[in-house]
């Protein structure tokens, strides 16, 4: 898989000032402390390139190795994390903060506002120190940026795709009967066709009106369509060129190659483990145990559209897999249920697609 490549200055593991950021929408306010847990300083810039550039000579004033521990790296600030990785300095991931601290503020709103930002801010720089903090960032800068940008387009697309046709058939159960029997034997391509056709000059009764709404709604559908087409056809060459070992992997599509990649990002070397894959998948294995039983349970947590897809693979494998059939058939045979069986296809499929990701050798099981 083409991936970002870390770049972190000499001596980035051990930083002489540690910058906490609590990023906003129209600001960012940034914290620094010293190795010790020190204060050193409070700085608040705006969410542009000005603000970033402020920012870096301010970190440079208070040390030559600044660590940036940033809140939001995903969304408000993106656009900072992909501004510093750029120059080159080291940047880790932070989770949102324990809101508990806001809780005992005063009665000031603006006050308290103001401070709950410093205190995030801070809460960030302390969780580095801590050593909670350790992942790096998605990049944001190469094919998978491309790939979650367009994804996303496609997801919108499908599913006013789906709305138009529903709100199609709900118009052709009160639709008058001449029109009704007309159309509601027919299969979902003729019936946009058919209604894609139909002319209405003047807007004069009931069956005139639906006419009307069954042509708009129609068109749009096959608009949409064509938008979807040209998107997956995007996708399928981006996601061949990003991790064609994925693509190639049964039960994976261009679809299903899109929401992985996007879940993992730009470089998959940020996550530890496939242990740590299968978490932020939601497919990590969970104790259940209660008394003389002894049995995990699916993870609720983690990315619900890459565990979504990892279901979606387990059910190809299982109706057209031979392998996983006979897995299938052999755990059914030792009492376990099917949910069960799921729950380990699925975590066994995230760590073949976490070391097809990072380009080693395919994980080979019973179930492969």
């Amino acid at each position: 898989m083409a991936s970002a490549t870390l770049t972190r200055p000499e001596g980035a593991d051990k930083p002489d000032v540690v910058i906490g950021l609590d990023t906003h929408k129209e600001f960012h306010v940034a914290v620094a402390l010293a190795p010790n847990g020190g204060r050193l300083g409070e700085c608040s810039i705006p969410a542009n390139r000005q603000g970033y550039s402020v920012l870096q000579d301010w970190a440079l004033e208070l040390g030559s190795r600044p660590v940036f521990a940033v809140e939001g790296t995903g969304s408000f600030g993106a656009g900072l994390c992909r501004e510093l990785l750029a120059v080159g300095y080291s940047v880790v991931e932070i989770n949102r903060p324990d809101r508990s601290t806001r809780r005992r503020l005063g009665k000031d709103v603006d006050a308290v506002f103001r401070e709950a930002v410093a205190i995030d801010a801070e809460a960030a720089a302390r969780s580095f120190l801590a050593g909670t903090a350790t992942i790096a960032p998605k990049g944001g800068t190469h094919l998978v940026e491309m790939i979650r940008l367009l994804k996303g387009n496609k997801d919108s697309a499908s599913k006013s795709r789906t709305r138009a046709i529903n709100q199609i058939k709900a118009i052709l159960v009160t639709a008058p009967a001449v029109l009704r029997e007309q159309l509601e034997p027919l299969a979902n391509d003729d019936l946009m066709v058919t209604c894609t056709a139909f002319r209405v000059p003047l807007v004069d009764s009931p069956i005139a009106a639906a006419k009307k709404a069954l042509r708009f709604l129609a068109r749009r559908v096959l608009r949409l369509e064509r938008e979807i087409a040209e998107l997956l056809d995007n996708l399928d060459q981006l996601t061949q060129q990003a991790c064609p070992g994925l693509r190639q992997t049964y039960g994976i599509g261009t679809d299903g190659a899109a929401t992985l990649l996007v879940t993992v990002g730009d470089h998959p070397e940020r996550l530890r483990s496939d242990a740590a894959f299968a978490s932020l998948c939601g497919v990590s294995p969970l104790p259940a145990s209660s008394g003389k039983t002894n049995r995990h349970r699916l993870n609720r947590g983690g990315n619900r559209q890459a565990n979504a897809t990892l279901h979606r693979i387990v059910v190809v494998r299982l109706r057209w897999h031979e392998q996983t059939k006979a897995y299938a058939a052999r755990r059914l045979k030792e009492g376990r249920s099917k949910a069960e069986i799921m729950r380990c296809l699925k975590r066994f499929i995230a760590r073949e697609v976490f070391h097809t990701l990072l380009g080693r050798p395919p994980v080979r099981t019973a179930a492969a």
